[in-house]
């Protein structure tokens, strides 16, 4: 559901913008609220999936997703309906958490390891077939078979929940941190609001400095106040655990690299030719995101072939060394589409291995009474690298536009590629370093047993 809910995004902007005599900026904010309202609902949703009330939580956001999907669907013409259709259904990406802690409970061992695997690629690489799948279904059916098809998605994955899902009734009941939610809300929203409107407002404008600022000061407070709190939204002693800091580490940067080769191969391929772009369709660009989505499908494949010679600790490492090398392929043969097919399959194996490997590593080093919460708090780290990387891209890019120009020249997309390459290599060596801290305290923690 996360990534249908996803898809039902970005690919339909310029269709919502001509239906309802909206500004592609305005049309926009259906993006941007699925993501704010996925903010806020995200570690709620943990810390419900960590407590008692895990079945009834689950099968709540799936049916607020099936009821969003209907007014959107309904209200094709007007941007209000759109807005609050986006809105509930931005509840469904908090589901991830919570789904890959009912597998961490129902299973152990490999089996876990690799359930939670696929589940984390599901939810990354599924957004890649999804947007060739939604501007298909637009196309052939508008605006509104495009949310159909979401609410149709949903109804059935909420008839699945209900049969599967176990209850957690016979959990200690477990109070949850709503002042620390509420907090947690308002500075990563006001966050994200201006690293995505930094670019319309100016990022000197008073609004985005203020915006900033706010978001610092409350989450310099929220930090404060979850230290010192007895059942906190979120646990941060646990980023004294070395697997525990180099998930949020990893998905952080490399949420800010993913995004922009994503970014970056989008714009690439829609710039016109005399830009030093390809001159194709957005639906061109919206099956560019296919390879992928079949590269992370791969991605635990190649893992496990590897296992038998590369230790755990390395496989972080090596996903960003495959990384480096497709954001350095990006850069010397992103001129052609075979040569960009190349270079986002294999980022897509790259990824595959960051987002099948970081779940594991929280679920095999939490309590099982903290792991939704902590997956939700590594999800926003995710969304967090996303809206960096999109700034990133932007300010890059636009360093890189002639005046009077729409266009970057073919300098600005080398230029953000070989940022990638540089962020890919931080995430190498930071991961890589604390891979060794674990090791080392797994050793200690051996010997003294």
């Amino acid at each position: 559901m996360g990534a249908v809910v996803s898809s039902l995004g970005a690919p339909l902007i310029p269709a919502i913008a001509t239906s309802t005599s909206v500004s592609l900026a305005s049309a926009q904010w259906t993006l941007t609220i699925t993501v704010l309202v996925a903010v806020v609902a995200t570690p709620l949703m943990g810390a419900l999936g960590d407590g008692r009330h895990r079945r009834p939580a689950v099968l709540t956001a799936l049916a607020l997703v099936a009821a969003g999907s209907v007014i959107a669907a309904l209200g094709t013409t007007s941007f209000p309906a759109l807005l609050l259709g986006r809105a509930l259904q931005g509840v469904g990406l908090g589901l991830a958490p919570v789904t890959i802690a009912v597998a961490g409970d129902v299973f152990s061992g490999e089996r876990r390891t690799r359930t939670v695997a696929t589940l984390s690629i599901v939810n990354a690489a599924g957004v890649g077939l999804g947007y060739p799948l939604t501007g298909a279904l637009a196309q052939l059916a508008g605006i509104s078979g495009a949310y159909w098809f979401g609410a149709a998605a949903a109804l059935i994955a909420l008839a699945a929940a209900w049969i599967a899902v176990p209850s957690t009734r016979s959990r200690p009941r477990k109070r949850i941190d709503l002042p620390g939610a509420l907090l947690f809300a308002l500075s990563i929203t006001a966050l994200l609001v201006a690293t995505s409107q930094g670019a319309t407002w100016g990022w000197t404008t008073q609004r985005t400095i203020t915006l900033t600022a706010f978001a610092l000061i409350i989450g310099a407070f929220w930090i404060w106040l979850e230290s010192r709190t007895t059942h906190p939204l979120v646990d941060l002693k646990q980023l004294r655990l070395p697997p525990v800091l180099t998930a949020h580490a990893t998905v952080l940067l490399g949420g800010i690299g993913m995004y922009l080769l994503l970014s970056l191969s989008t714009r690439l391929v829609q710039a016109p030719a005399s830009s030093g772009g390809l001159g194709k369709t957005a639906t061109v660009a919206g099956l560019m995101m296919v390879p992928q989505s079949i590269g992370s499908f791969t991605a635990p494949w190649f893992s496990r072939r590897a296992s038998g010679f590369l230790p755990r600790r390395f496989r972080l490492p090596a996903a960003g060394f495959v990384m480096m090398l497709a954001m350095g392929l990006f850069t010397l043969w992103s001129h052609s589409i075979p040569g960009l097919v190349a270079s986002i399959l294999l980022a897509g194996t790259g990824i595959g291995m960051v987002f099948s490997t970081v779940p594991s590593l929280i679920v095999d080093s939490v309590n099982s009474d903290q792991r939704g919460s902590t997956l939700g708090f590594n999800q926003i780290f995710r969304y967090v690298g996303y809206s960096i990387g999109s700034v990133l891209t932007s300010i890059i890019l636009t360093a890189h536009t002639p005046a009077r120009s729409p266009y970057p020249t073919s300098s600005g997309y080398v230029v953000a590629a070989l940022t990638g390459v540089a962020i890919w290599g931080v995430v190498a060596l930071t991961s890589a370093a604390t891979g060794s801290l674990r090791s080392a305290s797994n050793s200690e923690g051996q010997n003294s047993a």
